[in-house]
């Protein structure tokens, strides 16, 4: 993967984690790891949290 073109959110991998570990698909490149002009139209996704501001996807 060129380094350019990677994500720096989740640096390449397409996952992210929040402190307690769990891991998310990642909602800059939506899981491909790759940033490109499809990432820049698309609307960010609202994700969900419980009472304990743990992520529910």
């Amino acid at each position: 993967m060129v380094r350019d073109d990677m994500c720096r959110a989740c640096e390449g991998t397409g996952l992210l984690s929040d402190d307690e570990g769990w891991q998310y698909q990642c909602s800059v490149c939506h899981g491909d790891g790759t940033r490109d002009i499809e990432d820049i139209s698309r609307s960010a996704r609202v994700m969900t949290v419980d009472e304990n501001n743990r992520l529910l996807d």
